[in-house]
């Protein structure tokens, strides 16, 4: 393939390489370090540790990426080895009474962590993040860091997405190793675990035509402080400030000390028991929507009390443990019945047609990995000013603050899960998949073999990492849909996994099956359809998305990274390709008449052999420009 750069790649300084706070919606003041830069690596054929290591690699960028430094794949049986040093100054934890965190934002696909030569963790999931508690294997000075990794890649059952050993057509390049930033944090021994909000709908809001147009209401919301240690009786002291949309340059939040100079003043303090929910009363609320993404930022302080007996606010027995400041939203996403008894989707009871756009997350230069930050603040405010209002993160987890974006800049965002299994039978999930949703035929998911899950570790390790995404998300505000399996891929237990997601959270919509094997399930009818005259068929409770189409080619010259082509329908100009999306986009319009209530257009960028991106995959030509 050709060597593609983005803007931001062409510019990365590699001595400041993704260096915001990397846990935004529960950010603390205490110390932290960013260890994203330049560390060792090495590739084995086992499990020995090298005693020469090969060069350099450009961390969070996988070796397969060419902002990396490396551009090797690493293979099956291979190990890839990182080792770099860290300074700890003046480290005493039982003296200060602290803990040494190391956070991982993802390593694909299984490592293990050793410190100073100490053995400290293992992990296996390539997308979801991990920490560990190095305090016990640290000292003052310097200190060695290893991890080795090994990624099966699409060899195994494990979590893999579009990645694939032999790229071509609809797959990418496999990536593997560190992918997102790696960072250490000072914390108190006695400290905050997680902070959960929650909006509370009552009755009469529930008969509420349109929050929006409620003057003067007050909402309820409820909050739940998490902390280490559930077993010691802690009280916190809640600060929720004034609303305020978080859209400009200036309100981007990279650090607290940014965030202390943006957020507005306290508008109402409330005290409780930490490990309990606190319920919180909102007058004159600000309602989240895609034009006016209004957060409420809070602080969050963790109190021990000197007086056992006293377990009021009394300032001067207060004795502050821990401090974080997070933030929630007012919204409400619901599926009712319109006018014509038609399932629609409401946000904030108003009637909200979702106008989507595919989004793999996949940068030339980056893979996996954003090139920088102003590149996905790029990608969102694009995709806003060319009229979505959705974006369908497909098959990736981004870090924490690509979803923080989202929050601040008002764009709803469908999440999902990222799809694992054994080798998937294309003949039956891609092609005999198509032609059967073209005659509206569709196929139980009991067939373990058809499906790629015959591995009952896979299957069980697939409904752990659902668990842990929506832990992971729910809390930010523009996550509006769960999208647990998309055409097939690993397909399993559907209606026992939906059930099993609405047990959990019941606050977000579910599409089960988006494309091809639809069980009857989850809150959307969820079509794909590429290649037959676009329709719509309203059920009476599941609203109807059409959640794959489009993907219309158009090759770019010096913007295309492969000289093989993909994807559905091929366009020689830009004036071609324009006519036939605004012939789409009129057809939507008809369809959204008779009962479509979202569409999700393939797709947001090119990508390898895909040529059907709106953007070029360096993101530097807007086809519809």
């Amino acid at each position: 393939m050709k060597e593609l750069f983005t803007r931001w790649g062409r510019n990365l300084d590699s001595e400041h390489v993704l260096q915001e706070y990397p846990r935004p919606i529960m950010m603390r003041e205490t110390h932290y370090e960013i260890l994203n830069g330049w560390w060792e690596y090495a590739f084995t054929q086992n499990q020995k540790k090298p005693k020469q290591y090969d060069g350099k690699i450009l961390v969070p960028f996988s070796p397969e990426s060419v902002l990396s430094g490396v551009s090797r794949q690493l293979m099956p049986n291979e190990y890839l080895w990182y080792r770099t040093k860290i300074k700890c100054q003046e480290w005493d934890n039982k003296a200060l009474q602290e803990r040494l965190l190391l956070h991982f934002g993802a390593v694909d696909q299984s490592c293990k962590i050793w410190m100073n030569g100490h053995f400290v963790v293992s992990h296996v999931g390539g997308y979801l993040p991990f920490s560990c508690d190095i305090s016990e294997y640290v000292h003052s000075g310097e200190n060695e860091l290893v991890i080795m990794v090994q990624d099966l890649s699409d060899t195994s059952y494990h979590a893999k997405g579009k990645q694939k050993l032999k790229r071509g057509g609809m797959y990418y390049t496999a990536q593997s190793g560190i992918w997102q930033t790696v960072w250490m944090e000072y914390v108190p021994q006695d400290r905050i675990k997680n902070v959960e909000t929650k909006y509370i709908k009552t009755e009469k809001q529930k008969e509420k035509s349109t929050l929006n147009n409620c003057v003067n209401a007050s909402e309820k919301v409820k909050i739940y402080i998490q902390t280490v240690s559930e077993q010691k009786d802690l009280t916190v002291q809640i600060d929720i400030r004034f609303p305020k949309i978080y859209a400009n340059a200036e309100d981007n939040v990279t650090d607290f000390i940014a965030l202390s100079h943006t957020i507005p003043d306290v508008q109402k303090s409330i005290s409780g028991r930490a490990n309990t929910w606190i319920e919180v009363e909102i007058q004159n609320a600000k309602y989240w929507s895609c034009e006016t993404p209004y957060l409420y930022y809070f602080h969050v302080s963790l109190i021990e009390c000197e007086d056992e007996t006293d377990k009021t606010d009394k300032t001067d027995k207060k004795h502050v443990l821990d401090e974080v400041e997070s933030y929630f939203a007012i919204r409400d996403f619901t599926i009712q019945q319109d006018e014509d008894h038609i399932p629609r989707i409401y946000l904030n009871k108003k009637k909200c047609f979702l106008k989507g756009v595919l989004d793999q997350g996949y940068w030339p230069d980056g893979l996996y990995t954003e090139p920088s930050e102003e590149a996905w603040i790029f990608d969102i405010l694009e995709m806003k000013k060319i009229g979505f209002n959705m974006v369908r993160k497909h098959i990736k987890i981004e870090p924490q603050r690509w979803y923080y974006h989202c929050d601040r800049l008002g764009v709803i965002v469908w999440q999902d899960m990222v799809n694992g299994g054994e080798k998937y039978q294309s003949w039956f999930v891609t092609y005999l998949a198509t032609v059967l949703s073209g005659l509206g035929i569709t196929v139980k998911d009991h067939y373990s073999r058809l499906f790629a899950r015959r591995s009952q570790k896979g299957r069980i390790e697939f409904i752990n990492e659902v668990k842990e995404t929506i832990q992971l998300l729910k809390k930010h505000p523009s996550i509006c849909t769960w999208v647990i399996f998309n055409e097939g891929w690993g397909q399993f237990a559907t209606q026992r996994i939906t059930d099993m997601v609405r047990k959990i959270d019941s606050e977000h919509l579910i599409d089960s099956a988006s494309g091809w094997f639809d069980q009857g399930t989850g809150d959307f009818q969820s079509i794909h359809n590429y290649f037959f005259p676009l329709k719509v068929k309203p059920e009476d409770v599941r609203a109807a998305v059409l959640s794959e189409y489009g993907g219309f080619t158009l090759e770019v010259e010096e913007h295309t990274a492969s000289e093989k082509k993909y994807g559905y329908g091929g366009y020689k100009t830009k004036t071609e390709y324009q006519k036939v999306y605004r012939q789409l986009e009129y057809k939507i319009k008809k369809l959204e008449e008779q009962g479509l209530c979202g569409c999700v257009y393939t797709q947001w960028s090119d990508i390898e052999d895909e040529i059907n991106g709106i953007y070029t995959y360096d993101r530097e030509v807007n086809k519809l420009s």
